[in-house]
């Protein structure tokens, strides 16, 4: 018997659109709160940003690997070349020059670098013989995959890009099984030259964020303001929130980016606990259904690809949440598909369409469309 339902919305994958869907209507729900019980100008465009985001990742699970693995360096050739114009034409927003403005949309290369280099390190490892890893061959070609595009987007300063960049591309060598001791050298580096990026890379605003991670009480009026009402907003909220549209923090204006960093501050005031944890829960069903993705690929290529996209998602909710508690310094990371934002939304659902390509075509071999 044929199905009443026909088979391209049969064979869509419904299990992450709901979990989605869900993410992006909780998180509607909160904007709409935020902005004094109105679509506008966050919640509405929240949701028709997602729909016409959603409708490209549903295009772009229709391709196969080999159209990915085509035009990976095309793509991260031209995302550096960006990133070098961003440095002449860009301009200045939050204290940062970032953006390069086309007239039709705000670009943000530095965002869309992220999946990139996932994509570029996951091509590289699958093209390395096994017996090649533990090599030098294995190491200065992701090296400089990793230096270039992290040199010029410190230089706007944007550090939060180039820790994600590390982190993505950490994940896949990992899995491709680069030797630990590597990894061990890479973070003893780091800690050597962390107090010198400190004084010598950092902006004073920057410098701040760190001191302030340290020990916020310090200027709670100044700029240890942001960490301060997010944790009076999380602790108000109890078990159970003070109710929809009742929170005080963000209609106050106490709760700086109470829309977009600090988002989830504005939902723990008004649904407690037991709204943080519903968001906690759809985001384990999400990196569940990624890993999933990762283990059921045919290839190495798709493994590689769908853990470290699954892993970018990841980072940015680890480290909003961690900041949004103290637990690490403010940055300017959202909280995917809850906060406002179109960057970080696009950059979250090219990692999910990718990874349904991946769902799609375990092990495809010929061809683009299916």
């Amino acid at each position: 018997m044929n199905s009443v339902v026909p088979a391209p919305i049969a064979t869509l994958p419904w299990r992450v659109i709901f979990i989605l869907t869900a993410l992006v209507g909780f998180g509607a729900t909160v904007l709409y709160s935020a902005a004094g019980g109105h679509l506008e100008p966050w919640a509405g465009k929240h949701v028709a940003r997602f729909l016409v985001l959603l409708a490209m990742a549903i295009v772009m699970s229709r391709l196969r690997m080999e159209f990915w693995k085509s035009i990976t360096f095309p793509l991260y050739l031209a995302l550096i070349f960006l990133l070098i114009v961003v440095e002449f034409l860009g301009f200045v927003g939050g204290g940062s020059q970032r953006w390069i403005n086309l007239g039709i949309i705000t670009l943000q290369p530095s965002e869309l670098m992220k999946p990139v280099m996932v994509l570029a390190a996951a091509w590289f490892f699958d093209r390395l013989p096994p017996n090649r890893i533990n090599g030098i061959d294995a190491i200065w070609p992701i090296a400089a995959l990793l230096v270039i595009p992290s040199a010029l987007v410190v230089i706007q300063p944007d550090f939060d890009a180039a820790i994600a960049y590390a982190f993505g591309l950490g994940v896949v060598a990992f899995l491709a099984g680069l030797p630990l001791i590597y990894f061990i050298g890479a973070a003893a580096a780091v800690a050597i030259l962390a107090p010198l990026v400190y004084f010598f890379g950092m902006k004073p605003y920057q410098q701040d964020r760190v001191l302030i991670f340290l020990n916020p009480e310090n200027d709670p009026l100044g700029a240890g303001y942001h960490i301060t009402q997010s944790k009076i907003a999380i602790g108000s909220g109890g078990i159970f929130g003070k109710g929809f549209g009742n929170g005080t923090q963000s209609h106050l204006d106490y709760l700086p980016e109470g829309h977009t960093d600090f988002v989830f501050a504005t939902m723990a005031e008004e649904w407690g606990i037991v709204g943080g944890f519903f968001i906690l829960g759809l985001y384990v069903l999400l990196m569940r259904w990624g890993l999933t993705v990762a283990m059921e690929s045919k290839t190495r290529y798709g493994q590689l690809v769908a853990s470290g996209l699954t892993c970018t998602i990841f980072f940015y909710i680890m480290i909003n949440l961690l900041m949004v508690v103290g637990l690490a310094p403010v940055a300017g990371i959202p909280l995917p598909f809850v906060s406002h934002g179109g960057s970080s939304m696009l950059t979250m659902m090219i990692c999910v369409g990718i990874i349904m390509s991946i769902e799609r075509h375990p092990g495809a071999k010929r061809g683009q469309f299916s």
